[in-house]
């Protein structure tokens, strides 16, 4: 047997031999992460006197250029500190953005891009979350809904504080294919495939209707929608129409200057809407003397947002028109684009808008004067039939009552 005292030794030599393991690696380990960057005070002076706060940036970078353990390229730095500042911000709708990037929003808002022909808004739960399909595109015919969660996009998971990268992710190529994973309230997560088409946007489409009366169909605003509306008006106003029913549901918004040119046409000499600026500085969009003669609705869903909801605020606003449906979007928040130079740009939030009556609508939406509710089995439905569409048939009601058919 072993005694006790020889035991006693031995527990000591392996203590002493594990205290030595264990200081060994944990001064390899301190030196390896606690050591400080080595940057002089004078090079950190003369950074910060060049540059005054950016010192500390461009600092960083050259220390990274020169010591990192493989080349570093300066450009993909310098772009990637500007992402990071825009991210910072936290306000999804405030991005940096390079050439190609830049280039597919500017093709967005022409009215012709590559992709799917669904318009999505960053969630407050943190997903990529549909506002609408656009009306004859592959999003609507895969059934795409109001509502829908873009969780991922060909397999790689999207997330709403990065919305332009979801956005470029399901763009592409006419003919080339996107598998979408959706979730949908009350079912499993859904995987669909859609083939990307040339998304040619006809924003406005036109009819005569029952007892003479108009409608007009605006899916969203790009840059040729107010002359297009303007255009089919004219063509409405000569086969004599009575009454103008004007269908914002499911439009996502789009183009400030269109929806003002349009409610422009529509509207006697009253405030369209206003934006206020961090320093209370106010812009005011105003509408002229001449307007329609006409009785007016327009008819709204919880997919009508921004801009469509300018619209419907300045005709309830002004008793312009009668409002129906049911409560809009909620996004009072108006973004400017910049270009650079060197063809890359940015967007961000530099104005709340305000209605004529001084609401701000954000995270809230429009009340309409007249509540309608499609039938439940309908609410979720890619299209709905003129038969069944409860809403716009009391629009058409709410049109005779006022020209007294």
């Amino acid at each position: 047997m072993i005694s006790k005292r020889k035991a006693i030794v031995g527990a000591i030599i392996i203590v002493l031999l594990t205290t030595v393991l264990t200081v060994s690696v944990g001064n390899l380990v301190a030196l390896q992460l606690g050591q400080k960057v080595v940057i002089t005070k004078e090079t950190y002076d003369y950074y910060k006197s060049v540059n005054n706060q950016h010192g500390k940036l461009l600092m960083l970078k050259e220390y990274l250029s020169s010591n990192y353990y493989k080349e570093l390229d300066d450009e993909v730095l310098m772009e990637g500190a500007i992402r990071g500042m825009f991210e910072s911000i936290e306000d999804p709708y405030t991005v940096y953005m390079n050439k190609k990037e830049f280039n597919d929003l500017m093709t967005r808002t022409q009215g012709t891009y590559g992709g799917i022909g669904v318009i999505v808004t960053p969630g407050e739960d943190g997903f990529v979350t549909v506002v609408s399909p656009i009306e004859d595109t592959p999003g609507e015919r895969a059934g795409l809904r109001t509502g829908d969660k873009i969780t991922h996009v060909d397999g790689e998971r999207v997330y709403a504080d990065k919305l332009d990268l979801a956005v470029d992710k399901m763009k592409g190529d006419p003919g080339t294919k996107v598998k979408l994973t959706i979730g949908r309230e009350g079912t499993d997560p859904l995987e669909v495939e859609i083939k990307r088409e040339e998304i040619r946007l006809k924003t406005v489409k036109s009819e005569v209707m029952e007892n003479n009366i108009g409608y007009i169909r605006i899916s969203m605003f790009d840059e040729k929608t107010a002359a297009d509306f303007k255009a089919q008006l004219k063509e409405l106003e000569k086969k004599k129409i009575e009454g103008l029913v004007i269908d914002l549901r499911n439009n996502p918004g789009g183009l400030l200057s269109q929806c003002v040119e349009i409610a422009d046409v529509l509207l006697g000499e009253q405030v369209i809407v206003y934006t206020e600026d961090r320093n209370g500085n106010r812009e005011i969009e105003k509408s002229d003397k001449a307007g329609v003669n006409y009785p007016l609705v327009l008819i709204v869903n919880e997919g009508s947002a921004s801009a469509s909801e300018i619209l419907a605020g300045a005709v309830q606003d002004g008793g312009q028109g009668i409002i129906l449906g049911t409560t809009t979007f909620g996004k009072g928040l108006v973004q400017q684009v910049k270009p650079l130079n060197d063809d890359t740009g940015f967007k961000y939030t530099v104005s709340q808008y305000f209605t004529p009556n001084g609401s701000n609508i954000h995270g809230i939406g429009i009340e309409p004067n007249v509540v309608v509710e499609l039938p439940e089995e309908l609410k979720e439905a890619v299209t709905v039939e003129r038969e069944q569409d409860t809403q716009l048939k009391r629009a058409l009601e709410e049109i005779k009552e006022m020209i007294g058919n």
